[in-house]
């Protein structure tokens, strides 16, 4: 990855021994997972929108950069971790977009959850101008991103993901390709199905217990313990518990990403019965104004049903 000569219109670097890393998106995700890379011994430069974003990053040890052009210019490797579809086209294209500022020879590894299609487009763009690319969503939330132990799943060409594991690996617990560009999204689709329809599942199951007049600790506790347990769950508990819903992982976000298995699934033809059902009720919760707060929040969506919250 960084045997590659740079072109004459872009600074060489004196210390080569790891890959310059520019981080486009320094959100909920995107600030612990880059210093996670810094922390790792990579030269990391950054941009975000938000300037307390930036100097966290340079607070770790990064570099802010003031535009995607200045932080890509000089990358061995470009991650991205942005919210959306509009949102990685807006930083990918245009004058001051990576594809025209990168140099050849680079390794754009999106970890964003956008629609399978974006990235193979996105794939065919980079390749004209000899940047390479990788769809890497990820599973964990902020909670994964903080402890470095989320779930990546990939999309692209095998020497790219090879050369890109060292990287990726710092970064997540379980880095899996999967296939072909699209893959690494089509899976992240595939989570987010199962995802919502587990919170959906055990927020049904908090109201009942609670109307029963069970301990809920104890309740779900034991559950946890036993077939109906999940990783969920145990991240889940305590925002059950507590009723909090700062977010982790947003229900705008959710309903993005449920829109895009629910079109990627029509494409191919595989019914997602229950998983409609729940994209609905996503889609309610964020219609009453939830949708700022995290997915465990679905728990407001039954209580309302049920009578017995706000």
């Amino acid at each position: 990855m960084t045997d590659k000569l740079p072109d004459s219109s872009h600074p060489t670097r004196t210390d080569t021994s790891r890959p310059a890393v520019a981080w486009i998106g320094l959100g909920i995700m995107g600030s612990p997972m880059s210093e996670h890379l810094i922390k790792a011994g990579y030269e990391v430069t950054g941009f975000t929108l938000e300037q307390e974003k930036l100097d966290r990053l340079t607070a770790a040890g990064g570099t802010a950069a003031e535009s995607v052009a200045e932080a890509v210019r000089n990358a061995d490797v470009i991650i991205t971790m942005v919210p959306a579809s509009p949102q990685v086209e807006a930083v990918a294209y245009g004058p001051d977009g990576i594809l025209e500022n990168a140099r050849p020879g680079a390794l754009l590894i999106d970890m964003s959850s956008i629609t399978p299609q974006t990235s193979i487009d996105l794939a065919a763009a980079a390749s004209d101008k000899g940047i390479r690319v990788l769809d890497a969503p990820v599973s964990g939330g902020e909670a994964g991103a903080i402890e470095a132990v989320l779930s990546i799943m990939v999309g692209g060409e095998q020497a790219d993901f090879d050369a890109a594991k060292p990287v990726l690996e710092a970064l997540g617990r379980t880095v899996v390709r999967c296939g072909p560009h699209g893959s690494g999204q089509t899976v992240k689709a595939a989570n987010q199905l199962i995802v919502a329809v587990n919170i959906q599942a055990c927020a049904e199951a908090v109201v009942f217990l609670e109307k029963s007049g069970v301990d809920l600790e104890a309740a779900l506790d034991v559950l946890g313990g036993g077939l109906a347990g999940s990783t969920v769950l145990t991240r889940k508990k305590d925002n059950f518990l507590n009723r909090d819903f700062k977010p982790g992982f947003r229900i705008d976000l959710h309903h993005k990403d449920m829109g895009i298995v629910t079109d990627a699934a029509r494409a191919v033809g595989a019914p997602l019965p229950v998983g409609a059902v729940v994209a609905q009720l996503v889609a309610g919760l964020r219609a009453q104004g939830d949708g700022d707060l995290d997915h465990s929040a679905l728990l407001r969506a039954v209580e309302r049903l049920s009578g017995a919250g706000a």
